[in-house]
């Protein structure tokens, strides 16, 4: 393994993507951002979007905007997400966050299966998406079960203990598509062919995964997904989510949060709610515009540059950043916390080390390494094909090594910030 700058050099040299880095804003080049799985950087396309959607459609055009483009602007920007998740475009909406989604969709999953009782998930799933299920399992009269498989060691899945768990009590089977401690990549072929041979339903939380990997949820049979659009589709901080309904089951499901903008008619302004048809009836309140155009333009940028050559450079710049660590940060205490098979993993790779926390805020205030920290040791450091340089991943790791070899951590013993 060449440890040296200059073959960082050529590596990048050689990438047929390097080019689309000059299209993301870099505000500092000295700082290495390895963040972008929890907020991608911001498109210079999106500068002149936000202009264009403050100044003359808001400013100018007034409520004619929902005319001209707002109305449509969940389908449209949802039918492009599509193309990178391996949907069909009516079976993909940008709405609500993804935490709202989750509940919208695992509600309505479980009344689609009465009569079963568990929903199956694990314990590297987001806990988020567990805080949800927990409410809803409240809300439903404490009718559900949730029962969350261990997994082996932190960071694979347990994927065999997933398919032994499903039964014919099992009404949902729902998992992170990529866990976000670990990058553990789940084969959602596999297990949804598992929970459907058991009569269950899934619902895959896409958030760690749109835009890294390649995604086939009709290749895989898969009923429902979430995902985000702030980590590797660059939308902006906050940007709303999208949900995934396989088009055979939009007209068995009902969303559980009926509101104006999933109605058949809304402008007729009844008094009684009809659903719409196909994938709009899981809309529920108006949509904030200016946030969710802007998601539009950085897919683009993804649906330019193309998903299995994303993915092609994703898993040769985690390579080599497991290579580096082997030879670099191994024997300074880092553990690797990530699968080390490439095709098992998505585009994040975390580092685990006795002073994690005390490192991660080193790198960040002395160091400029921007990656996060998720308790209790894992230090993140998210791969972005679109903008992350080989360069940037050698000279990352050199300061890792820095941070541990001059001590710079025991500076920061303090508790960990709201935000890691």
């Amino acid at each position: 393994m060449r440890t040296d700058i200059d073959y960082a050099h050529g590596l990048d040299a050689a990438d047929p993507l390097a080019h689309f880095r000059d299209r993301f804003v870099i505000a500092d080049p000295d700082l290495i951002y390895l963040d972008g799985n929890s907020l991608g950087r911001l498109p210079r396309v999106s500068i002149e979007l936000a202009a264009d959607l403050v100044q003359r459609q808001w400013g100018e055009r007034l409520i004619r905007g929902w005319n001209e483009g707002w109305w449509t602007a969940c389908q449209r920007i949802g039918a492009k997400i599509a193309q990178l998740i391996g949907a069909q475009p009516d079976e993909v909406i940008v709405a609500d966050s993804t935490s709202v989604n989750l509940f919208k969709l695992a509600v309505a999953a479980l009344r689609a299966r009465p009569g079963r009782r568990t929903i199956v998930s694990d314990d590297l799933n987001f806990p988020s998406d567990l805080y949800i299920l927990q409410g809803i399992a409240e809300l439903l009269g404490g009718q559900h079960r949730i029962d969350v498989i261990a997994s082996p060691d932190g960071i694979h899945g347990p994927e065999e203990a997933l398919r032994a768990r499903l039964d014919g009590d099992t009404a949902l089977l729902t998992l992170s598509h990529v866990v976000f401690k670990s990058g553990y990549l789940y084969d959602m072929a596999g297990l949804t062919a598992a929970a459907h041979a058991a009569g269950a339903l899934t619902l895959w939380d896409l958030s760690h995964s749109v835009g890294s990997v390649p995604v086939d949820l009709n290749g895989s049979g898969a009923d429902l997904a979430i995902g985000c659009t702030y980590k590797y589709l660059n939308g902006g901080p906050g940007a709303p989510a999208f949900l995934y309904v396989r088009r055979d089951l939009q007209e068995q499901l009902l969303n559980p949060i009926s509101g104006w903008w999933g109605q058949a008619r809304p402008f007729d302004f009844g008094l009684g709610y009809r659903p719409a048809e196909g994938i709009r009836r899981f809309l529920t309140g108006t949509q904030p515009m200016l946030s969710t155009a802007l998601i539009e333009p950085a897919v683009d940028l993804l649906l330019e540059a193309g998903m299995d050559a994303l993915r092609a450079k994703s898993q040769r710049q985690t390579e080599y950043l497991v290579g580096l660590w082997e030879a670099l940060l191994a024997p300074l205490g880092y553990t690797l916390n990530s699968p080390r098979d490439p095709a098992r993993r998505g585009s994040h790779i975390s580092l685990g080390h006795a002073e994690a926390l005390g490192i991660d805020l080193a790198l960040i205030e002395d160091r400029l390494v921007l990656p996060d920290y998720r308790a209790p040791d894992n230090i993140r450091l998210g791969v972005t094909p679109l903008y992350t340089s080989f360069v940037d991943i050698h000279e990352a790791t050199r300061r890792m090594a820095e941070v541990v070899e001059q001590r710079l951590f025991a500076r920061y013993t303090t508790a960990a910030p709201e935000v890691t």
